[in-house]
């Protein structure tokens, strides 16, 4: 496994960096586990028809993506809640793909690409005029929050169960240009891909012959960092979460945040139809979508980093800006999961990872790079893990 470049490294970085001036572009511990009556699957049917209506989950909240609820790239403690919920409250956030959208001329996009001017798109062009920068520069995703969960408080863990990712509008973008993704160096000119989708065979295309499965889901949940961190940039994930850019966080699928500060302010974005492992052009296929999830804190759960579980598989993080410490990391973060939660010893747990357990490169171009183990329950045949019982 190659070290990364610094091209590479940083890459997105600057991308975002230029996109201010131009354009917008837990393994599950077994006590917080829980079970389902009807478990939903990893990869599910996107069961949506125009004019892309609001998941049929009825939510205790809505976060609109107005310009007064939206946050541009950065996370902090001292950043004001824009909503309060309650422990145990389902909440429907949404999320806005800004990515080809022009500041000088923002519907050029929509016109050149004949798309309408939507509710989501009309939230992105409400948010390139009144949404402003970081003060001191920081750049990175137009999120949405944060959020204030009532209960959660330092040393707490923030169960999201994620029971629905929708899409708002017929199509995502994907993008790539010099100096950008896993191959700074290989693209000599920019280009924008749109994707238009087809929900009756639940794909995404730019051009025909070309079909990519949908699998939406969010790239960026986090958790506030601590208050001694200041604000901190969107673009690296960390312990925190953030933008993790993991394609298992689907429907059904379970994220395990450490929470930091009182209210946890869990914000969230970066939403994407599709991305592959390693997201190599640097993006996705961004996308608008809704995200609802319910928000369970866990007091004295305290974990020291994000992790994440499915009805299949328990995930592991490791994550580092040098990819074979990110392979490390995670490496270790799994062999402690199976040695502390599930009582293997270690030398056991390190054989049971390298047999059994997939290790694979979440992301390669967020500067912070990420692995993630994929830990399937099935081996351990001797074991019932229960999930999502309310």
């Amino acid at each position: 496994m190659k070290k990364t470049a610094p091209a590479a490294a940083d890459s997105r970085r600057r991308f975002l960096a230029d996109a201010v001036k131009g354009s917008l572009a837990f393994l599950a511990l077994p006590q917080l586990a829980h079970s389902a009556t009807q478990p939903l699957a990893p990869a599910h049917p996107l069961a949506l028809t125009p004019p892309f209506a609001p998941p049929s989950i009825k939510p205790d909240h809505l976060i609109r993506s107005t310009p007064e609820n939206m946050v541009w790239g950065y996370y902090g403690a001292d950043v004001p809640p824009i909503a309060t919920v309650k422990d145990g409250d389902v909440v429907s956030i949404q999320a806005v793909n800004m990515a080809g959208i022009s500041r000088k001329d923002p519907t050029a996009f929509f016109t050149s690409n004949k798309l309408p001017i939507d509710e989501q798109a009309q939230d992105m062009l409400d948010i390139i005029q009144r949404v402003k920068p970081e003060p001191s520069g920081l750049t990175g995703h137009m999120l949405t929050g944060p959020i204030y969960i009532e209960g959660a408080d330092s040393g707490d863990t923030l169960e999201v169960r994620i029971l629905d990712v929708s899409p708002r509008s017929s199509y995502g973008v994907n993008a790539v240009w010099p100096k950008g993704g896993d191959l700074p160096d290989a693209v000599t000119q920019a280009e924008t891909f749109v994707y238009r989708y087809d929900l009756k065979k639940q794909t995404a295309s730019f051009k025909p012959g070309i079909e990519i499965p949908m699998h939406p889901f969010f790239g960026v949940m986090a958790a506030s960092p601590p208050a001694e961190t200041g604000r901190i940039s969107s673009i690296p994930p960390g312990f925190y979460g953030g933008n993790l850019d993991c394609k298992d966080l689907v429907k059904g699928a379970t994220l395990y945040l450490p929470v930091s500060v009182k209210g946890c302010l869990f914000t969230a974005g970066d939403s994407h139809a599709a991305q592959g492992n390693g997201e190599i052009s640097g993006v996705a296929i961004e996308a608008s979508m809704t995200l609802t999830a319910k928000f369970i804190v866990h007091k004295g759960k305290t974990i020291k980093q994000v992790r994440a579980e499915t009805p299949t598989h328990f995930i592991a993080f490791g994550l580092d800006p040098d990819l074979n410490k990110a392979m490390r990391n995670a490496s270790m973060e799994a062999c402690n999961f199976l040695k502390e939660e599930l009582g293997y010893s270690f030398n056991e747990a390190l054989s049971i990872c390298s047999t059994g357990v997939n290790f694979e490169v979440t992301q390669a171009v967020d500067k912070t790079l990420g692995v993630h183990a994929m830990i399937p329950k099935s081996i351990f045949t001797g074991r019932k893990f229960e999930y999502w019982k309310s």
